[in-house]
């Protein structure tokens, strides 16, 4: 039996923490918020319910499997979801991705010979993508790993082609291959995802969009607080309210934390949270760090933050239900000038296209009888304004009402008479998600996606181990592209690593 330190109770900490306990080892896991779940949490007010970061997921395979190896599967509603998109040329709820595609060609027949072009290429990427639908490797070990690897292996010359075709290549870059710069489908195709990332995850995402898209019926709160109550069951320590302030090592390696004033000895301790935050502020002796690496992670980019509006509605479900159809909707705003890139573009949220999505419309029970709920999202400019005022309160709240004023009044095209019905409003900056998750720059994905800006090499990899014995990464910080399947990746790993 090993004692073992976990900092941070999102999916990654909680899957680690259920998988070490149940093996028998001495879990005691840091949590520096009231209530765990990082990203995969929620909370209520004055009975609405919204949620905190995490709306829905993919890679259910991988899920699904983590939650029945650790014993709580039966115990979570998990919900399968569809994504309605809606514009000024389109507006549909796409089966799958063939009914995307035949929703583009109605929008655009003038287009036609350029999105032959297009949808060629994605074609070639969406179908060998679908391998993503089964469990990760990773979930495995010994022959079961191996076993699962054999898909991977069989198609595996294909995928290097196509990685070397589209692996490297943005977004932007493939949009700009058949579609004019700051024209409609240049937009569209461009801004698919996370900015500027590799065409071949745009595939990808396309693929599993329309038939991977799951939720929690009971809101993402209650799978974490599952999960944590099914930790104590096993006999791991749970403690909330406790920010590690630092991570103790000796003879270089990771022996313990402090935590208000008080060492824990550990055998190992898995930092379930920010890489950056982990090496540069907790890791108590910055010697063990090469200061070439040290530089590198300085420096590397984030993914986007997002800026989320919470919205509590005076009106039935059944009302809302009629203008959004399903609780989740993509609305693309195509106006010209609109630039994630452009830090300084005040009127950025009146441009901006958003996410809407109804805690309500998945389950009634999640608002108080008779009303609903709304949320509306999107990713916005790293460090927007002087990074949302530059410290000045009075500034902050500013913008954050001109943020949120800007993104109701275009949810309001898509739902007539929506300020009449608020009672309750609030909003989320990416200073508010940094705040909760201690994510750098309220970072939504762990690294960015875009393939320049790389922290790995490997974009596939999972890097639970650090420069420092004994001290492991698991949270979805191990890899490039984050998410929740890149959490599970990485607890799965390091359970690996505790014998």
């Amino acid at each position: 039996m090993k004692k073992v330190i976990i900092i941070g109770s999102g999916i990654g900490g909680l899957v680690a923490g259920n998988l070490l306990a149940k093996r028998g080892h001495k879990v005691t896991i840091f949590e520096a918020h009231s209530m765990p779940g990082g990203y995969t949490a929620g909370f209520y007010r004055k009975g609405y319910y919204f949620e905190s970061g995490t709306v829905a997921f993919e890679a259910s395979a991988s899920v699904f499997k983590a939650m029945k190896d650790i014993g709580v599967f039966e115990k979570i509603d998990f919900i399968k979801q569809r994504f309605r998109f809606v514009s000024e040329d389109f507006n549909g709820i796409p089966e799958n991705y063939n009914d995307y595609k035949k929703m583009i060609y109605t929008a655009f027949p003038s287009e036609k010979e350029k999105l032959d072009m297009v949808f060629s290429d994605l074609d070639k990427i969406v179908g060998p993508m679908e391998i993503m639908n089964n469990p990760l490797p990773f979930l495995y070990s010994g022959l079961e790993m191996l076993t699962s690897m054999l898909p991977y292996i069989l198609r595996g010359p294909k995928m290097m082609k196509l990685s070397k075709q589209y692996g490297n290549v943005t977004s932007s870059e493939f949009a700009a291959r058949y579609f004019e710069k700051d024209s409609k489908l240049f937009k569209l195709f461009s801004g698919f995802g996370y900015p500027d990332m590799p065409a071949m995850m745009v595939g990808s995402s396309l693929s599993g969009l329309f038939t991977e898209l799951w939720t929690v019926k009971g809101g993402m709160q209650s799978w974490a607080d599952i999960l944590a109550e099914n930790f104590r069951k096993l006999g791991g320590n749970f403690k909330l309210n406790s920010y590690v302030d630092k991570i103790i090592t000796k003879n270089e390696a990771a022996v313990g934390v402090l935590c208000k004033n008080t060492v824990y000895d550990a055998d190992y301790v898995i930092s379930a949270g920010d890489y950056k935050k982990t090496i540069l502020k907790l890791l108590d002796d910055q010697s063990l760090i090469p200061q070439t690496l040290r530089n590198s992670i300085d420096r590397a980019s984030v993914s986007e933050g997002y800026c989320t509006v919470y919205l509590g509605l005076n009106m039935l479900s059944e009302e809302l239900g009629k203008y959004m159809k399903i609780p989740h909707v993509f609305v693309f705003n195509s106006k010209p000038g609109c630039d994630i890139y452009n830090s300084e573009d005040r009127e950025f949220f009146s441009k901006t296209s958003a996410e809407l999505f109804s805690p309500s419309l998945v389950n009634p029970k999640l608002a108080p009888e008779g009303k609903s709920s709304l949320m509306l999202q999107t990713k916005v400019p790293y460090r927007w304004m002087n990074n949302w005022g530059g410290g000045d309160k009075e500034t902050y709240r500013q913008l954050k009402e001109k943020a949120m004023d800007a993104m109701i009044d275009n949810a309001c095209r898509l739902i007539p008479g929506l300020k009449e019905c608020i009672e309750y409003k609030d909003a989320a900056t990416p200073l508010t998600y940094e705040r909760f998750t201690q994510n750098a720059d309220g970072a939504s994905s762990a690294w960015s996606w875009n393939p320049k800006k790389k922290f790995y090499k490997n974009t596939m990899s999972v890097n639970i181990e650090t420069p420092v014995k004994n001290l492991y990464i698991g949270s979805c910080w191990a890899t490039q592209i984050g998410g929740v399947p890149g959490a599970l990746a990485a607890a799965y790993q390091c359970t690996k690593k505790i014998k």
